[in-house]
């Protein structure tokens, strides 16, 4: 019993560092959506989010998208994501990085996919 105790007093005690291991979205402006289209000049298909990186008219943006597991469960495979593909991205610019904003949804060859 002190054994189960001590754990979940030290599963307690983690509990804030957990939740500071992985990033909130706190850091988008979901006030303000924006939509960029343009060709994908990088693409990371990995965990915890794929990304990408995609030349607009006014510059070149960070994409952060879902993790790879929800991308492929929604169909976004990495050949979607491929350097060199026209796509457009809805979503949030970043409040932090002025190029960077995270894909509510993307939309390749007229198929929309829904990323959160």
């Amino acid at each position: 019993m002190l054994k189960r105790m001590a754990f979940a007093a030290a599963l307690i005690g983690a509990w804030p560092a957990l939740l500071l291991a992985h990033h909130g979205w706190g850091s988008y402006d979901a006030k303000n959506p924006i939509t960029i289209t343009g060709k994908i000049l990088t693409s990371q298909y990995e965990n915890p989010h794929a990304a990408i990186t995609v030349q607009a008219k006014d510059k070149v943006w960070t994409v952060t998208l879902a993790p790879t597991s929800r991308m492929r469960n929604r169909g976004a495979l990495p050949e979607m994501i491929a350097v060199g593909n026209e796509i457009s991205a809805y979503g949030y610019p970043s409040t932090v990085e002025p190029n960077e904003m995270r894909a509510e949804r993307i939309t390749f060859a007229g198929k929309t996919i829904e990323m959160r």
